[in-house]
C-alpha cells in the first residue's frame, strides 16, 4: 500500500491528462455537431427563400465531415481511456514508458481537419452563386 501512496503524484497527473484528453474529444465533437447543425441551418434558409438546393454537394460535404468529427472524436475519447488505464498500471509498477502514438494521432487529425477545412471553404467561396 505504500507503493501507491508513494505515487499519489503520478496518478493525479495521469488522471489530469486523461481530463486534458476528454475536454479536447468533447471540443471536437462539439465543433462537428457545429458544422453539421449549420449545413441544416443553411438547408432549411434556402427552402424558406425559394431555392430548392443551393450548394447540395457542399452541403453534404459538410454534414458528412460534421458527422465524421463527432464520431472521431467519440472514438479518440476510447483511445485516451486506454492510454489512461495503461499509463495507471505502469505508474504503479513502475514501468512507465512514455508514448506518443495518441498524441502524433490526434496531431495529424487536427491537421488534416485543417487543410480539409481550407479546401472546402476555397470551393464553397468559389461556388457562391448571387
Amino acid at each position: 500500500m505504500v507503493q501507491k501512496s508513494a505515487n499519489r503524484r503520478d496518478h493525479l497527473a495521469n488522471e489530469r491528462t486523461f481530463l486534458a484528453w476528454i475536454r479536447t474529444n468533447l471540443g471536437i465533437m462539439a465543433f462537428g455537431f457545429v458544422i453539421e447543425k449549420f449545413s441544416f441551418f443553411i438547408r432549411e434558409i434556402a427552402s424558406f427563400v425559394g431555392r430548392s438546393e443551393p450548394h447540395s454537394a457542399l452541403q453534404g460535404d459538410s454534414s458528412i465531415f460534421g458527422i465524421s468529427l463527432v464520431g472521431i472524436g467519440a472514438l479518440l475519447c476510447i483511445f485516451a481511456f486506454l492510454k489512461y488505464k495503461k499509463a495507471q498500471k505502469e505508474i504503479d509498477d513502475e514501468t512507465y514508458q512514455p508514448s506518443n502514438k495518441l498524441v502524433t494521432l490526434l496531431a495529424f487529425f487536427v491537421f488534416f481537419t485543417g487543410v480539409f477545412l481550407i479546401v472546402y471553404l476555397f470551393y464553397s467561396k468559389s461556388s457562391v452563386v448571387l
